[in-house]
């Protein structure tokens, strides 16, 4: 088995860009240049690779993309066996092949890090390029202490839960409020999500055998492993979901 050498803990990173961008009308969101001239991939990568307890990173890319992304990294940042000085060592980058939905990406990535045996794993949307430096600091501290932790933003506006009418025709279906949620209550889920190594593959392990659809992976390790902790999110971690998402 392959270890991480890191005398704090071993820590890995997994950027999911596999999905299909199919709101964006024909653009790979996550290949696409922003105004800094990076691509929205390579800002991600490049922030999680400033990072110096990250010591490995998984890309998630669909089947066949592999050169797409790396042209869209522009650039692998070397690893190398330790760091001195202004020369920092730099994570390790694999890719792997994402499936067919989120959740098959994300244990796909996770399966390939079993030969690295890392403690903790973070979980990126690839299509995040604005995470920081700090926010990615802040989880690493806070997966140590609880085993499970996401960033979340609190809502500015009022939370209702709706229920849908059956109709024989969807453009009679009518929207009813089921619950009157309070604000301070609910929040919205960021990335990087992280999780103690062998608990999140177990998770995802039961996951697939479930066959069901998960929204993250925060609802996974809740669904088989137990409470999620929760801290700030940073209302700069956009993600990036529609064209006008790019401005």
């Amino acid at each position: 088995m392959k270890e991480i050498d890191d005398n704090d803990c071993r820590i890995a990173a997994v950027i999911l860009a596999a999905g299909s961008s199919s709101r964006m009308r024909g653009i790979k969101k996550e290949y696409h240049r922003l105004s800094t001239g990076v691509t929205v991939l390579q800002s991600a990568l490049k922030t999680f690779a400033s990072v110096p307890s990250v010591k490995l990173i998984v890309i998630a890319v669909s089947s066949g993309e592999e050169d797409s992304a790396r042209k869209a990294l522009d650039f692998i940042p070397p690893a190398c066996e330790g760091s001195s000085g202004e020369n920092p060592c730099k994570p390790k980058i694999i890719f792997v092949n994402g499936g067919d939905a989120r959740s098959a990406s994300v244990f796909n990535a996770l399966s390939i890090l079993t030969e690295y045996n890392p403690r903790y794993v973070l979980i990126h949307d690839g299509a995040r390029p604005w995470v920081s430096v700090s926010l990615i600091e802040n989880i690493i501290t806070s997966v140590k202490k609880s085993g499970a932790v996401i960033p979340l933003l609190p809502l500015t506006d009022t939370p209702k839960e709706i229920g849908i009418r059956d109709s024989e025709s969807e453009e009679q279906d009518e929207a009813y409020i089921e619950r009157h949620l309070k604000r301070a209550n609910v929040g919205t889920a960021q990335t990087p999500q992280a999780f103690k190594f062998p608990d999140i593959l177990y998770a995802h392990e039961k996951a697939a055998a479930a066959k069901e659809e998960f929204t993250d992976d925060a609802e996974i390790w809740g669904r088989f492993c137990g409470k999620v902790a929760v801290i700030k999110g940073d209302p700069a971690n956009k993600k990036i979901t529609f064209r006008e998402d790019l401005s």
